[in-house]
């Protein structure tokens, strides 16, 4: 969610509770937007943990992960999607690599904490002999 629109919204509540209820109203609205930001922060926490207790830039598919990724897409989003931190290839555009087991791997490109773009890379399979077959 656009942070200016969750405060709009906050400040529309605050207003509203107080039209309907003075300042009885103001003070739920604010415990109303107080317990939203801790679930929030609970659930950046929640998704960091997971991360650090994987290794980094180690993912189960990348074949899996390119299929659910959408341009526009928050890196809280992909740090669930994936269960670890990425390893970080460059600065300016941020740039993180994942890779799975096989060899194959995604490098995502972020602009302002949102995905810009992505690749996957698979590794060339090895050519099988050209001798007779049994």
């Amino acid at each position: 969610m656009n942070p200016l629109l969750g405060w709009a919204l906050a400040v529309l509540v605050v207003i509203t509770g107080w039209q309907s209820y003075g300042w009885q109203g103001v003070f739920f609205a604010l415990t109303v937007v107080v317990f939203w930001l801790l679930l929030q922060f609970n659930r950046s926490i929640r998704v960091m943990k997971n991360a650090a207790g994987a290794p980094k830039g180690h993912l189960d598919s990348a074949v899996m992960l390119n299929a659910k990724l959408k341009a526009g897409v928050p890196l809280m989003t992909v740090l669930t999607l994936t269960k670890s931190l990425g390893v970080k290839i460059a600065d300016s555009p941020e740039t993180y690599r994942w890779t799975d087991g096989g060899g194959s791997s995604v490098t995502l490109v972020f602009d302002n904490g949102r995905l810009r773009s992505w690749t996957l890379d698979r590794p060339q399979p090895a050519d099988e002999p050209a001798g007779p077959a049994p």
